[in-house]
């Protein structure tokens, strides 16, 4: 398993609310998050940390090996619940921070499948070779909009609500997130990003970037041309390749 990642601040935010950790179990065993706080100057970063921070020791304090047997969707839900409860509590105990929240999208591969849980619209994306697939779909406004037939993806791409979010981890007690499970093949790439990454560069402009980039530069090269492209906001990106 080879996993790469960075986060930057963009050039236009004065700090980097994004979070995110991953790991390997073993070989072609892995796990990752990513979570895009939201929620004032310090509300945000706070949530975000305090996600990746619980889900991590969740998920590490369940699953020790690549040969876990249990039900990894159990798994991901106990870790994003965790640090739903944990956020939401920090919040009531500070009202400065009343309201702050986080997007999150978690990820556990084993034994060639490819488990996702997630809530906002950060995402996780398939590549296999010069195929991009989006797995996630977007928790927000403008994407309820494009299924009801309102708008087109086009269109979506401009919207002025864009960023408003539908669910998120940490603005109630209970938060309602969407898995998924992926079957996988060898030399497959997985990646999860916030949306400072997807609103700057379009499927075809990642998958190109990954074609031609050297594994261990891929983040850094998409966050490079995001921030090209304008850089307004926050950008991580953690990418995942299944050996051959």
């Amino acid at each position: 398993m080879l996993i790469a990642s960075k986060t930057d601040t963009g050039l236009v935010r004065s700090n980097n609310q994004d979070s995110y950790a991953a790991g390997e179990f073993s070989k072609n065993s892995a796990w990752a998050v990513v979570c895009d706080g939201m929620g004032g100057t310090s509300g945000g970063n706070i949530a975000s940390a305090m996600a990746v921070k619980v889900i991590s020791e969740t998920i590490l304090n369940s699953i020790h090996s690549g040969n876990y047997s249990g039900s990894i969707k159990n798994v991901l839900e106990s870790a994003i619940y965790n640090a739903n409860i944990a956020v939401f509590d920090k919040a009531r105990e500070n009202s400065d921070l009343s309201g702050m929240g986080t997007t999150v999208v978690a990820l556990i591969i084993n034994n060639g499948m490819a488990y996702i849980a997630h809530a906002g619209d950060s995402r996780a994306y398939l590549i296999n070779g010069d195929n991009i697939t989006q797995i996630t779909r977007d928790h927000s406004i403008v994407q309820s909009m494009i299924e009801n037939g309102q708008i087109t993806s086009e269109e979506a791409r401009f919207h002025p609500s864009k960023n408003v979010i539908t669910r998120a981890l940490g603005i109630g007690d209970v938060v309602d997130t969407e898995f998924t499970e992926v079957k996988l093949n060898s030399n497959d790439k997985l990646l999860l990003c916030t949306d400072g990454l997807t609103n700057y560069l379009q499927s075809g402009e990642i998958i190109n970037i990954i074609s031609s980039s050297i594994f261990s530069d891929i983040p850094s090269t998409l966050i490079s041309a995001a921030n090209k492209a304008g850089g307004g906001d926050n950008i991580t990106a953690v990418i995942l390749s299944i050996e051959g």
